[in-house]
């Protein structure tokens, strides 16, 4: 790589975090070429040069960040081997991104999407990237329990991806409830766990109940 294109990254990666810190620090409405520039430590107009526009830099932006949040956990989800501990690691991810301000910036992404048209598309592809991670897992960790042939994992995949985002939202105007609602979803979690641990005839019993039921 020459020293011209590991400058050009250098800058471009600067201008995508100064883009989250921005948002996260300053909010939607008040982020700007000007205030990215600040942030990141650059010229402004190098926003233009590498991005076109501030709306395209922000896309960029929250792709970069959902990328970047995705791969810290991947090793872990990869380690997961229930539902319930699925919900659990859900949490644990669930504090740690509150701490680091990333629920904030989810907050000014899906608020900005209403009125950047580029940032609607672009805070979806970033919500895919966890929704695939998830849906992975409940195929591996559901493919042996009563309920693997009855459930879609792509479609579970994509309500539990909406709860956290949902409860993640909700946690600002209700700290209480939220936690409520994350403490529901773990102890959903332990019921499917009961399951796990039925012996094999209690589990075909299960699996033939869900099949009448199923056809009714």
């Amino acid at each position: 790589m020459s020293a011209e294109t590991a400058k050009s990254l250098e800058t471009k990666t600067k201008l995508l975090e100064g883009a989250l810190r921005t948002l996260t620090e300053q909010g939607i409405a008040k982020t700007s070429a000007r205030s990215v520039a600040a942030a990141a430590g650059v010229n402004q107009a190098l926003v233009f040069y590498h991005f076109g526009s501030v709306d395209e830099l922000l896309a960029a932006a929250c792709r970069y960040g959902a990328e970047k949040s995705v791969s810290r956990y991947r090793t872990r989800l990869a380690s997961v081997a229930s539902l319930s501990e699925l919900l659990a690691v859900g949490r644990e991810i669930h504090e740690q991104e509150r701490a680091g301000g990333h629920v904030a910036l989810l907050g000014q992404l899906l608020a900005g999407a209403q009125t950047h048209g580029t940032l609607g598309p672009a805070t979806a592809a970033g919500l895919d990237l966890w929704i695939s991670e998830i849906e992975n897992v409940l195929r591996r960790v559901l493919a042996d329990t009563p309920l693997g042939e009855f459930t879609d994992p792509a479609g579970l995949a994509r309500a539990v991806a909406a709860s956290f985002v949902g409860i993640e939202l909700y946690e600002s105007v209700d700290e209480r409830g939220a936690h409520a609602a994350l403490d529901a979803l773990e102890q959903l979690g332990a019921l499917v766990a009961a399951l796990e641990e039925l012996g094999p005839v209690a589990q075909r019993a299960v699996r033939h109940h869900l099949r009448r039921t199923g056809r009714s």
